[in-house]
């Protein structure tokens, strides 16, 4: 009976402290403009050629040689 309060205990610190954690992100302002990170993530995989020869095809083999 003593090991489940302990753990309940536990639980409720991580989950307070994921709030706490999630209400110091918003007063930040680091939830904000979140699809400009996106896009800025997505456009620079297409600008990297060096990504391309190494990336390897869907079935797990390399690329072919042009």
């Amino acid at each position: 009976m003593e090991l489940t309060w302990v753990s309940i205990a536990a639980s409720l610190l991580m989950g307070l402290g994921a709030l706490f954690i999630f209400v110091f992100a918003v007063k930040k302002g680091w939830f904000r403009n979140i699809e400009d990170t996106k896009y800025q993530v997505f456009w620079s995989e297409l600008d990297d050629p060096k990504k391309d020869a190494f990336r390897e095809e869907t079935n797990g083999s390399q690329p072919k040689k042009k």
